[in-house]
C-alpha cells in the first residue's frame, strides 16, 4: 500500500513562497504519476498540478500556471510543489495524490495524503 505524507505548509504573506513536500512510503514512488490538489473552506477539492512518473509531463491548473512548479525526485521518493507569488486565494489544505497515469491522477487518484495547511495573509 502506498502511503503519502505532506509537509511544508504554513503561514506566509501574500507575494511569498512555500515549498511543499510529499514523501511516499510502502511502495516505489517512481511507479506512479503524482498530483497536488487543494481544498479551501466551503469549496470542493480542486486539481492544482500533476507530474508523470518520469517527470517528463506536467499539468497545471490555470489559476497557478507560472507561479507553481511541480517536481519529483524518485530516488528520494518525494514530490514537491514550489509555490511562488502566493495570493490569499491560494489559502487551502493541500493534498498530494498518486495514480497510475497523469490523466488518472488529475481525475481520480487512488492514493491520498492527509493534507497540509497553507495560509496566505494579505
Amino acid at each position: 500500500q502506498l502511503q503519502l505524507a505532506e509537509s511544508g505548509g504554513g503561514l506566509v504573506q501574500a507575494g511569498g513562497s512555500l515549498r511543499l513536500s510529499c514523501a511516499a512510503s510502502g511502495r516505489t514512488l517512481g511507479n506512479y504519476a503524482m498530483g497536488w490538489f487543494r481544498q479551501a473552506p466551503g469549496k470542493e477539492r480542486e486539481f492544482v498540478a500533476g507530474i508523470s512518473w518520469s517527470g517528463s509531463t506536467t499539468l497545471y491548473a490555470d489559476s497557478v500556471k507560472g507561479r507553481f512548479t511541480i517536481s519529483r525526485d524518485n530516488a528520494k521518493n518525494t514530490v514537491y510543489l514550489q509555490m511562488n507569488s502566493l495570493k490569499p486565494e491560494d489559502t487551502a489544505v493541500y493534498y498530494c495524490a498518486a495514480a497510475t497515469s497523469i490523466w488518472v491522477v488529475k481525475s481520480a487518484p487512488r492514493y491520498w495524503g492527509q493534507g497540509t495547511q497553507v495560509t496566505v495573509s494579505s
